[in-house]
């Protein structure tokens, strides 16, 4: 058995798949309709739609299986993110890269596979649109074709998917993408009993920038406050504006000791870039940090109401002080 080799961009692909918010979401029926399409007009008895993660596929919409996902080692989707084509596999028993694999000699019993590449916006490969039957066939060039067109439906749902989880005017996830992708998070920090950070800022004096400089002013401070917070954090920091001028960041397996750190080093180099940004006034903010320690079962929502309450007793103290 061949396992699939990694794309060369794999940590952007991986970034931009968890970016989205996809994995482990809830099934959706804009997805399952394109599914149940694609089983009726190419008469297979399977059809998945793939996503790759780091070390499993996982099914967003599945047709004709049972499981929810299986390894990326035993994957042919896997193989199929390596190029730009339709990838076809006639008879897997015949194909020295899959005829002892798990999935041909055991349920659901493969012999023809059928995967289409599902690209995102920035051409990162997420995964793939993929017919599967257990008899050896063959497909037409037409058939290509009508497969490329359903893969093409579901790129554009995924692109509405993440334009409904986006904040317009920051590109930073909003309230909704990051509690459906922070959610995960957190899970995932319980299971391995990672400790976790959530820091909740807001912005001081956005309200009188708008009405001394207008909104165009105010909208500008918030895209150079967003896009410098994106360059002083990694990329596996939950970023958000969850509206207004309020953001949120989500620090995975760190202490709070980290996070007060990083906090401060943002302070220190948002106040040195202010210089370059040709902004007429300093942007501050305040700030609220709540340290989970991963081993009792927490909301997200929680947290984040915990983190919202303590920047609010940091900005009132400021507010006594000045």
């Amino acid at each position: 058995m061949q396992i699939p080799q990694k794309p060369l961009q794999e940590d952007l692909r991986l970034a931009t798949l968890k970016g989205l918010g996809l994995l482990d979401s809830k099934p959706e029926e804009r997805f399952d309709r394109v599914t149940r399409i694609a089983k009726r007009l190419f008469d297979v008895p399977i059809v998945l739609v793939s996503l790759i993660d780091d070390e499993r596929q996982w099914f967003k919409s599945c047709v004709g299986l049972d499981v929810q996902e299986t390894s990326r080692d035993i994957s042919f989707c896997g193989h199929a993110i390596l190029g730009d084509e339709v990838f076809v596999v006639n008879n897997a028993l015949e194909d020295a890269r899959f005829a002892d694999n798990p999935l041909v000699l055991q349920a659901p019993s493969i012999r023809f596979y059928a995967g289409c590449p599902i690209q995102a916006e920035n051409g990162q490969k997420l995964g793939t649109l993929c017919l599967i039957d257990s008899r050896p066939r063959f497909l037409p060039e037409e058939d290509i074709l009508l497969l490329k067109d359903l893969a093409a439906i579901i790129e554009h749902e995924i692109i509405a998917y993440h334009l409904a989880t986006q904040d317009e005017l920051t590109h930073l996830s909003n309230r909704r993408g990051f509690l459906s992708l922070g959610q995960y998070a957190l899970e995932l920090c319980q299971r391995q009993n990672f400790p976790a950070s959530i820091v909740f800022f807001d912005l001081d004096g956005l309200k009188a920038v708008n009405d001394q400089f207008g909104h165009e002013m105010g909208d500008n401070v918030l895209r150079f406050f967003a896009a410098h917070l994106k360059n002083c954090t990694r990329r596996s920091d939950l970023l958000a504006r969850l509206g207004g001028d309020e953001f949120v960041m989500l620090l995975i397996n760190e202490d709070q000791q980290y996070a007060t750190a990083l906090v401060e080093q943002f302070a220190l180099s948002l106040n040195a870039a202010e210089n370059s940004a040709h902004l007429p006034c300093k942007v501050k903010f305040s700030s609220g940090i709540v340290h989970f320690d991963g081993s009792n079962h927490c909301e997200l929502t929680e947290l984040i109401a915990a983190a919202d309450k303590k920047m609010y007793v940091s900005k009132k103290a400021k507010k006594r002080l000045s």
